[in-house]
């Protein structure tokens, strides 16, 4: 079926043109491509054939009859797009290059201005920009709506072809229209594009905390992660207290790569458990033994840009009460996309499957609420809300997960105790509002990241309890 689904469509349309009916040969030839003979039971065979006959007198009326020629391929690409698109917001189809460029991408080089995107309301959205990227220099923010493209409104462009307009050669410019939350005006940015070489993992010691910021999950992640905390230890001597891994604007990648970073910091039980649409298709799975922090208390930080993989980590270190996650509460995105190449043709990403937290938590369109609230900016909880999942058109819904999946996979623990001065609602003190059109935070710079140095202290904080209750 991976093989052959353009070419299946396209053989559907042109025949039912013609005036084939859906019997004999031709009803074969749709069992055998698109193996409907499978689906008898979910419907009318007869329906579907139908409709695909209503497909094919589209096509071939758009071919005979649009104002100018059109190009079959890109007709039925965009008909491939459409299809999975209105689906969810994280299904769709990948063109030869489009496909070419994620590979890449997710090998940690790839050419663009590195923002991870998505579609809302006709316009671009930006889920999160990636850490020292054209982009993030140039002042985007998580939530952004992308309204104009050198000049050019995004409405009307289905999101591949937004993306690839957004592409281009290093040193080249782009200017984008930026429509912001609480800014009085439209934003235009001018962003020089560059090759963007995603260094995923960056660590230094705070004194004597491990700071470990991971920007992606891609290829290099776990072998940076391990490298990293290896390297802080040695430079540590001996006198290192804990880690803060930030997660924040972390809009995710490799599903491997997430469970490798959680099992870096477990000893046992469940990272993950994926459930599917046909319940044999479930998989689990399970942390082995080895701790690259040996114990040490763990703070993670999470804001409303960190999605996805960010929140299998986030969400497996809470539930195994390894650390304390504190921050913001996290995107939401708790679906996981296929790959399926089609030779010659690209690929079509395909949502496939729901993850679920250990205690067997779904945390689709709800996010990863922290141990602790702590914010960057003045009402940056109440501001993130409006930049979730649960905002995108056609959001899969929240399940609800299974109540009995809370099982000894995540044995029972009390709620993570905090050192004396540690409450929720924590806002730094004169900061701007976050629907402000100020400085951004500056992450990873104590001076300007009042959640890194609320994190620092509680790293601290729990040192000292885990020494005292020794």
């Amino acid at each position: 079926m991976k093989v052959s689904l353009r070419s299946a469509l396209l053989g559907a349309g042109l025949a039912f043109a013609v005036g084939a009916v859906a019997t004999g040969p031709l009803e074969r030839v749709l069992d055998r491509h698109l193996g409907l003979a499978a689906f008898a039971q979910e419907g009318s065979r007869a329906e579907t054939y139908r409709l695909l006959s209503l497909f094919g007198d589209v096509f071939e009326r758009i071919r005979a009859e649009y104002v100018e020629p059109v190009v079959d391929r890109d007709v039925i690409e965009a008909a491939i797009n459409g299809m999975l698109t209105s689906l969810d917001p994280h299904s769709g189809y990948m063109n030869p290059r489009t496909f070419r460029d994620m590979q890449v991408q997710t090998r940690g080089e790839f050419g663009g201005l590195g923002i991870e995107v998505t579609q809302e309301g006709g316009y671009i959205k930006v889920i999160s920009p990636i850490d020292d990227t054209p982009a993030a220099r140039a002042g985007v923010r998580a939530g952004d709506l992308i309204t104009h493209i050198d000049g050019q409104s995004t409405q009307g462009l289905t999101l591949n072809e937004a993306v690839e307009k957004m592409r281009g050669p290093p040193r080249t410019e782009i200017k984008l229209g930026i429509r912001r939350e609480g800014a009085p005006r439209p934003l235009e940015l001018a962003i020089t594009r560059d090759v963007i070489r995603i260094q995923s993992v960056r660590s230094r010691l705070e004194g004597d905390v491990a700071y470990i910021r991971i920007t992606s999950f891609n290829e290099q992640t776990d072998a940076g992660l391990r490298r990293a905390m290896q390297q802080l230890r040695q430079q540590a001597g001996g006198n290192l207290k804990g880690v803060l891994l930030d997660l924040r604007n972390n809009p995710g990648g490799l599903l491997d790569q997430a469970v490798a970073v959680s099992d870096d910091f477990l000893d046992q039980g469940e990272i993950v458990s994926t459930r599917a649409r046909r319940t044999e298709d479930a998989q689990r799975y399970n942390a082995k033994a080895g701790d690259i922090a040996g114990g040490l208390p763990v703070v993670v930080l999470i804001n409303g840009g960190s999605a996805s993989a960010s929140e299998i980590v986030a969400g497996a270190i809470q539930d195994h009460r390894r650390g304390v996650v504190i921050g913001t509460r996290s995107f939401g995105k708790g679906s996981v996309q296929t790959v399926m190449p089609l030779p010659g043709n690209g690929a079509i990403r395909l949502t496939t499957a729901r993850y679920y937290t250990p205690s067997g938590r779904s945390i689709q369109a709800t996010g990863i609420e922290p141990d602790v609230v702590v914010e960057a900016l003045k009402g940056e909880a109440r501001a993130e809300a409006r930049d979730r999942e649960a905002q995108l058109n056609r959001a899969l819904r929240n399940d609800g997960g299974n109540g009995s999946a809370a099982r000894a996979a995540v044995p029972s623990a009390p709620p993570p105790q905090l050192p004396p001065g540690f409450a929720e609602g924590i806002a730094p003190p004169d900061a701007p509002a976050a629907d402000a059109q100020g400085p951004a935070v500056v992450f990873g710079d104590v001076a300007k990241d009042y959640q890194m140095r609320k994190g620092l202290e509680l790293v601290r904080g729990l040192a000292t309890m885990r020494r005292a209750s020794n």
